[in-house]
């Protein structure tokens, strides 16, 4: 019987906490700034952020915090979350961010099932902790992230001061070592129906996943760049942004609550910043801004954007007047988030300006770690020609194998079923046509919405367009656009249903269109479409 070769090499834990000391002793000097909620920019290095880091692991293990237990936090972008995000999951503890966009009832919700013993929250939500508390059975400690002089006045809480906290102790600690397969971070979906659901990633998940989102793929970032991470520390850990500035010794921005457009762009300039990552909202916000004031950025070249699709009109419009390009992304909470990434393959370069277009538009290809197929309603895979659209599912290193105290496995086959339907083509491109549920059925053929949204977002007089699915007496249902106007511009329902002209098949064209003054935006900036289903499902049969 033959044995096995061993290799002979060094058996090192992949732990969250390694990323700190890596970026204390290699990087120690490159600069964190943050915003904060009390006013003034705050400015340390990444040396201060480990000292004071560990200084905050000393307060959670006096506050009898121990591995595995879940410690919460309600909190923006900043130098605090940051020094938590190592702090809590350094000592073997888990680090569970909760979105505070969320309902209150559903903020309780998470907190009473995670079993949080610490709750860390920024003074900005201090009202929503308030009326949140009781119902959060096992929360123990209340932790403000301010200073004394900040504590705000509460009625059902008696918060501790963050500054208080840490600095009652000093900075003589080593982190400890265990398992990389210990749980790290708890993050729940932002689900639309029923109650968010937790994924529970480990060390080694987190590890793998922060080593694939620099490459030069991928969102390709160095020790040169610049970061400022619009999405939010509370959805889906800034997409790894902040593991990925300590791995790679990059400089961090943090906005803090200011994320309108122009106080994003202001950041940018004063700060240099290189790269930011956001959801699309973010960056219409930011385009409005740089047309209104004629200002330009001078030193952003790139910006991902994820969470929904980005309409390609601005996409467009970045590139064309300010030379930065957004690049497409994908993924989900339960992928940590990371699924793919639209960068240009080799003989992509040879193409027409036009031509590259066309493949900025996908969703992009997955980096190493993820894997992806299509499938049709029995499960049989589909063929990858970039045509034929099908039900996503996903594998890899980094992904769901059961959510936080599910009963079963969501997996199908050792595949996750993403809810999302696409198509891949041979070079494995990911183009999102829907979300499973938001696909039209009309006459037995299918509608994505995205694509007639996409077209909707391209007339200059739209700041935002959805397309839902409709009840409809003959074809069960038709498509039927809501579209709010941009301000001062004025268009009809037959100048914007002419507009799709010669665009798409005729059958696509929407049946009606509704003007509102606002789309309905969930906790991540995504819009949901179940609210206008319900507003609006029944227009066609009633018209």
């Amino acid at each position: 019987m033959s044995s096995v070769l061993m290799g002979q090499m060094m058996d090192r834990p992949l732990l969250i906490s390694s990323l700190l000391l890596h970026a204390e002793r290699f990087h120690g000097d490159t600069e964190i700034v943050s915003r904060t909620v009390e006013g003034p920019i705050h400015r340390y290095t990444w040396v201060e952020a480990a000292r004071r880091a560990r200084q905050a692991a000393k307060a959670l293990e006096r506050l009898g915090v121990r591995q595995g237990d879940r410690v919460a936090t309600l909190a923006w972008n900043g130098y605090r979350h940051l020094e938590l995000y190592y702090a809590i999951s350094g000592t073997g503890a888990v680090m569970h961010t909760i979105n505070p966009r969320l309902f209150p009832e559903q903020v309780a919700w998470i907190a009473d099932h995670a079993e949080d013993q610490v709750l860390f929250f920024d003074i900005t939500f201090a009202p929503l902790v308030d009326a949140v508390a009781a119902k959060c059975k096992t929360v123990k400690t209340w932790v403000a992230l301010t200073d004394r002089a900040h504590l705000p006045e509460m009625k059902n809480v008696k918060p501790l001061s963050y500054e208080d906290l840490i600095g009652a102790e000093d900075d003589r600690y080593v982190w400890p070592e265990f398992d990389e397969r210990a749980a790290a971070c708890l993050c729940y979906t932002s689900g639309t129906t029923g109650n968010p659901k937790g994924v529970l990633y480990s060390h080694r998940s987190t590890l793998l996943h922060t080593f694939a989102v620099p490459l030069p793929d991928v969102m390709n970032l160095s020790a040169r760049d610049v970061i400022l991470p619009v999405v939010p520390m509370f959805h889906v850990n800034a997409w790894a942004l902040t593991y990925v500035g300590a791995m790679i010794g990059a400089k961090l921005v943090f906005p803090g609550a200011a994320l309108d457009g122009a106080s994003i762009c202001e950041l940018f300039e004063n700060e240099k910043v290189t790269f930011s990552a956001g959801v699309p909202t973010v960056w219409l916000g930011a385009l409005q801004h740089l047309k209104q004031t004629g200002k330009k950025l001078s030193t952003v070249k790139r910006m991902v954007v994820g969470g929904s699709a980005c309409p390609p009109a601005l996409m467009e419009a970045f590139e064309r007047d300010y030379g930065i390009k957004l690049i497409h992304a994908w993924g989900m909470t339960e992928m940590s988030p990371l699924g793919t990434v639209c960068t240009m393959k080799n003989r992509h370069l040879e193409l027409s300006k036009e031509e590259q277009f066309k493949v900025e538009l996908k969703q992009g290809r997955p980096p190493f770690g993820v894997d992806l197929k299509i499938v049709d309603e029995d499960g049989k895979e589909l063929p990858r020609d970039g045509q034929t659209s099908g039900d996503l599912l996903v594998r890899g290193y980094w992904i769901v194998d059961q959510y936080y105290k599910g009963d079963k496995s969501p997996l199908q086959g050792g595949w996750f079923p993403t809810g999302d339907r696409g198509t891949l083509d041979s070079d494995g491109y990911l183009t999102i046509t829907d979300r499973s549920k938001d696909v039209i059925k009309s006459g037995g053929e299918w509608i994505g919405s995205i694509d007639l949204e996409n077209i909707a977002m391209a007339h200059p007089a739209v700041a935002m367009a959805a397309v839902i699915a409709a009840k409809h007496a003959k074809w069960d249902e038709r498509p039927l656009l809501v579209v709010v106007k941009k301000p001062g511009a004025e268009v009809s329902r037959d100048e914007m249903l002419k507009f799709y002209e010669g665009k798409i098949a005729k059958w696509w064209t929407p049946d009606d269109v509704v003007f509102v003054d606002a789309l309905p935006l969930g906790a991540t900036g995504k819009v949901q479409k179940n609210k206008l289903r319900d507003e609006f499902g029944e227009r066609l049969l009633t018209a």
